[in-house]
């Protein structure tokens, strides 16, 4: 889907929302993906991530959203098209996917946590078994980043002892240990009660407000208002409205309208 400059020149949002001016972190292009049955989950979305943006895909359960975000890092894999981290084609049959997935930190619904190993260890793993630094220096990265999302206290403890909230926290600090160019996040509140989704909210506005590039899959409206700096509505596999975050205040459509008004019911 391609588009020229947005037309909210003037529109600030607290210095987020800029002319999407600036080098481009992720470029998906024309991406398809068809499953078994010629069944279309994704037809035909083109958009691209700049550089410190916070791009934010909200969409009906089975828009195909969170096909999208796994498809940027090749976890599924697209039917056609083609995705770029900066100006690597990493859809390419030639790309070393295991490195370019150490460019790419993902977070999941379910946290994916190591279940037998401490939380230090959930962290250190991937810096010594992938980045291949010393235990000592794997230690000092992973206790800085449990310190950036407030969970020092827990570095010797196991995941079953944390609450959803918590656990969700270390595998956001696992993902920013590996130093991504881009952190993918996919509904990473959906598995949390109520009480726990504000703590794993708050270390997400932290990010953005740091300057780390995101592209984030969720339903949290307020969210998306608050930190995205620009909002891509998807319905049936298809992108039907996207602009910076005024949109979701005022959508141009009658298909994004009625999905802001079931959402807005539902909450």
């Amino acid at each position: 889907m391609a588009r020229g400059k947005p037309k909210y020149q003037d529109l600030d949002l607290e210095g987020r929302c800029r002319m999407r001016e600036g080098k481009n972190i992720v470029q998906v292009k024309n991406l398809k993906k068809t499953y078994t049955g010629n069944v279309e989950a994704v037809k035909g979305v083109s958009f691209d991530v700049k550089e410190k943006e916070v791009v934010v895909i909200i969409g009906s359960s089975g828009s195909g959203k969170s096909t999208v975000l796994r498809c940027v890092n090749r976890l599924i894999e697209p039917t056609d098209g083609e995705i770029y981290l900066e100006d690597q084609e990493i859809t390419h049959q030639t790309t070393n996917m295991n490195l370019i997935r150490t460019e790419i930190g993902m977070v999941f619904q379910s946290f994916e946590l190591f279940m037998h190993l401490t939380v230090l260890d959930n962290i250190t793993l991937g810096l010594t078994k992938v980045r291949k630094y010393s235990r000592k220096k794997a230690v000092e990265i992973a206790e800085a980043m449990l310190e950036r999302v407030d969970m020092s206290d827990k570095r010797d403890v196991f995941p079953g002892q944390l609450s959803g909230g918590q656990k969700q926290r270390i595998a956001i600090a696992r993902a920013l240990a590996m130093s991504p160019k881009v952190m993918l996040f996919d509904e990473p509140t959906s598995a949390l009660d109520p009480e726990l989704i504000g703590s794993v909210l708050k270390t997400m506005k932290q990010l953005a407000a740091e300057g780390m590039t995101m592209l984030v899959v969720t339903h949290e409206i307020g969210f998306a208002k608050e930190v995205g700096s620009w909002i891509i509505y998807m319905d049936k596999g298809e992108i039907v409205e996207e602009g910076p975050p005024e949109i979701l205040n005022n959508p141009k459509t009658k298909r994004m309208t009625q999905f802001l008004s079931q959402i807005l019911e539902v909450n």
